[in-house]
């Protein structure tokens, strides 16, 4: 969690990462719950002492009135030591609680930042790290750490006792290190890979189910249960091996553990045989070694959480380094709408060439542009770039002047409208998907519904614009999900407006209402970025750019475009795609 900063000339070499300074920050905490266990450690010699008097001084002299003290005592300091475990736990379970306020929201903006640029760490992932973190430091794995620097006071009484049995002390703790680092060693990677090909078999599973009306009407359900059985198998198989050695060592823990007990008390009666220890004293040997070996032998136990616990630590400190939080301080004055694109060049993992290869054009504010070309030309990934979502990106994309990716995106968001090629509706109310689960001021709400010619359908729902999506996602055909999209894009007035095949789905009378939204738009001097296929709403465009496999093939004002088009139709006559079809609008 320490870093070497080599720019920093004060007495200081180290600087924090930002999950070790939020958990430096519960150094006050982890003081008082060291304090809780010391004397719950400390009082842990209680029943040993107890032990002691009552086999050596009770039993010799026969005084009632001596047991009665000594176990009124020893209860009042079991009292105490059940405080002092009780309070320590307190405190973990508060303190695992404020670990979450003061990470929640920093792990969910990473986490989506990280997800977002196709990195493999994901929100659930990043989550189930930091919920892996607060469980380990609130549960009984982190207790066996704060008792752990008891186990050698514990043993210096068993060499006050009698050396023999402190040294047997020391030989079984080194076994059971032994043993902890062997299923370290052997077990971690394992269980690691076990779980990683468990996780993949369910996401494959699951992404067939999503998919299960085509796979259903078309038969595949039977092609594909082979290459799903083949992916469990192997999990099972892994998991099998993982377990089964996980098993053998727990059996190696136990069989110890047992000796141990019965060694220690064999060795006490040894020694009083011998007259070198009285009775009390070998039972209460017994009692303590034990004692002193519960805390390694948590740790064994608990090994593995701690280094699932640190593994996500790990992760976390990347993922927080790597997608910082931004300035909150940080305001910029609203824009306007102006988009310039400088030789931008966007890719993909696993793609041998660029999707968009060196892509320039500006655009003024208040102005429409259709954006055409073929299929695979770059069209979408042109929208994703220019809203600033696309991870794999070099060149400029400016807003007004500025990089886009400058933004906080929660403060660039309400000037912006983007409706993708697949619409995602989510779970709440109509109104909530519409105002971007924001505050819902109807105002807006209806006139944007009203601008996607949406209002008089949503009234016709039983419950109107109350209506959740879960009810009536099934009753939205295509094109009214796509007008809901058209709707959420455009609510709030965005300045920056980009449309992916909004008419994909849409009939006469929906595609009206969209010409009617980009001409309203146009009218209150928005930008708006139109990506269709369809050359019938070229009647709205201020400027046209064409793209064929990555490249600009065309960009300019509209007419012009047009102009260039039909004088370059005889040239494409024998052909088909993008070209012919800007075509025919002239």
């Amino acid at each position: 969690g320490l870093h070497w900063n080599n720019d920093m000339k004060s007495p200081s070499f180290f600087e924090r990462s930002e999950l070790t300074q939020v958990l430096w920050s519960f150094r006050r905490e982890f003081i008082i719950v060291g304090v809780f266990s010391m004397v719950a450690n400390v009082l842990m010699l209680s029943p040993t002492l107890y032990m002691l008097q009552v086999y050596d001084r009770v039993l010799m002299s026969r005084s009632e009135l001596t047991l009665l003290a000594m176990s009124l005592i020893t209860l009042f300091f079991f009292g105490v030591m059940a405080f002092s475990e009780w309070m320590r736990s307190r405190v973990l379970v508060r303190s695992g609680v404020r670990l979450d306020e003061a990470l929640g929201t920093r792990v969910f903006n990473a986490s989506f930042e990280s997800y977002l640029n196709q990195s493999s760490v994901g929100p659930a992932r990043a989550f189930g790290d930091l919920i892996q973190i607060r469980q380990f430091l609130t549960g009984n794995g982190i207790f066996a750490f704060f008792d752990a620097p008891w186990a050698p006071i514990y043993i210096a009484v068993l060499f006050f006792l009698h050396p023999m049995l402190g040294w047997l002390a020391i030989f079984f703790a080194m076994v059971q290190i032994a043993l902890a680092w062997f299923g370290h060693r052997h077990t971690v990677a394992p269980a690691e890979a076990a779980g990683k090909a468990a996780a993949e078999s369910g996401a494959y599973l699951q992404s067939k189910l999503r998919n299960s009306e085509v796979l259903e009407s078309m038969g595949m359900v039977h092609n594909l249960r082979p290459r799903w059985q083949e992916r469990h198998e192997g999990t099972l198989a892994l998991q099998s091996a993982s377990q089964s050695l996980a098993h053998r060592i727990t059996a190696w823990s136990k069989f110890i553990r047992y000796s141990q007990q019965s060694l220690a008390l064999g060795a006490g009666a040894l020694l009083v045989i011998d007259g070198q220890l009285s009775p009390g004293g070998m039972i209460a040997a017994n009692v303590l070694m034990t004692r002193a070996l519960a805390p390694i032998d948590m740790m064994v136990g608990t090994w593995r959480s701690f280094i699932g616990a640190r593994s996500a630590f790990e992760r976390l400190e990347v993922l927080l380094r790597d997608y910082p939080a931004r300035d909150p301080a940080l305001s910029r004055v609203a824009p306007k709408g102006a988009l310039t694109l400088r030789n931008v060049v966007a890719s993909a993992p696993g793609r041998k060439t660029p999707i968009l290869k060196g892509v320039s054009t500006a655009v003024e504010a208040g102005t429409v542009t259709v954006v055409l070309g073929p299929s695979g030309s770059g069209k979408s990934t042109l929208a994703r770039t220019m809203v600033g979502i696309w991870p794999d990106v070099s060149g400029e994309v400016l807003l007004d002047g500025l990089p886009i990716d400058g933004w906080d995106r929660t403060e660039l968001g309400p000037y912006l409208g983007y409706l993708p090629q697949d619409i995602e509706l989510f779970e709440g109310t109509i109104a909530e998907n519409i105002a971007r689960f924001g505050e819902v001021e109807s105002e807006k709400v209806i006139a944007a519904a009203r601008s996607a010619g949406l209002h008089e359908m949503i009234l016709r729902f039983p419950k109107g614009y109350d209506t959740p999506i879960g009810e009536a996602g099934g009753l939205l055909s295509g094109g009214q999900r796509q007008r809901i999209g058209l709707a959420r894009a455009v609510y709030g007035d965005p300045v920056l407006v980009v449309l992916d095949e909004p008419n994909a789905n849409l009939d006469d009378v929906g595609e009206q209402a969209l010409v009617r939204t980009v001409q309203g738009l146009k009218a209150a001097g928005r930008t708006v970025f139109l990506i269709t296929h369809r050359p019938g709403i070229l009647a709205v465009a201020d400027r046209i750019l064409i793209l064929r496999d990555g490249l600009v093939q065309a960009d300019g004002p509209r007419d012009e475009v047009l102009a260039a088009l039909r004088a370059a139709q005889p040239a494409e006559q024998g052909q088909s795609g993008g070209g012919a079809l800007v075509a025919q609008p002239a």
